[in-house]
Order: structure tokens, then sequence, then C-alpha cells
């Protein structure tokens, strides 16, 4: 049996991976002194609570319910209204400040066109009006 010891010249070869030992075993000792020193942190959430109650609620604004059938006919808190009539309470209901304005809830039949929808939104708008809705599209969903 043989066994190769090396090189006839008696020479090692070169060795040229490094030894990484000694840098893991520094970084380890490094790690454990960082965790060691750190504080312990606390969870604490400091809040400033309000020493007055806050105010209550303003008062819920006025509403007017605008249903639009599927022959065009517009009504007005179940009354129905023309046009001119319609364009006179968005104008009253425009005049006032923003804030004060009743609420138009508009609420259109399944079968009515979009363009009757469409200028009743659009009077409104024209005419100042600002909080307006459409309201029971829930029951289109599928």
């Amino acid at each position: 049996m043989a066994m190769n010891v090396g090189n006839e010249s008696g020479e090692g070869e070169v060795m040229v991976e490094m030894n990484t030992t000694p840098l893991i075993d520094v970084m380890l000792v490094l790690l454990v002194m960082l965790i060691i020193t750190l504080p312990i942190q606390t969870h604490a959430v400091k809040l400033d609570m309000p020493v007055n109650p806050p105010p209550p609620p303003p008062i819920p604004p006025t509403v007017v319910n605008i249903n639009v059938d599927f022959d065009g006919t517009v009504y007005w808190d179940s009354q129905p209204v023309d046009a001119a009539t319609m364009d006179g309470y968005f104008y009253q209901i425009g005049q006032s400040p923003p804030e004060d304005q009743k609420e138009i809830h508009i609420s259109a039949n399944r079968l009515a066109k979009y363009d009757t929808v469409a200028k009743v939104m659009a009077n409104a708008q024209r005419r100042g009006v600002v909080h307006i809705g459409i309201i029971g599209t829930e029951t289109y969903v599928q």
C-alpha cells in the first residue's frame, strides 16, 4: 500500500483559504455583549386624553327626498313637481350657507332614464346645492 505525504521536493503548497473561525467567535462575543448592554424597552403608549367631554353632535339636517319614476315624473317629498317648481326649490336651498343647507336624497326607479336623473342632479348643482346623495342603489346589487 502506498500513501501520499506530499511532493518529493518537501515544500508545502500555499494555503489559499482564510480561517474564518476566529472571526465568527469575535462576532458572537460582540453580539452577546450588545444584547446584554441594551436597556430594557418599555412598551407604554402615552395618550393625552381630553379633560372636557366632546361637544354633542350637531343637529341632523333636514332631508328632502326626490324620487324619479320610470315615466320621468319627479316627486319632491312624495309630491309630483315640474321642472320649474323643482328649480325654484333648489334655488331656495342654494341661497342658504352650505353648512345649513338641506340634504337632497335622490332615489330613482330601476326603469327611470338616466337623462332625467342627471338633469335633476345638474339643476341642483347649478343652483348651489352641495349636499346631494343617491340612495336606494343597494336594491340593484345582484
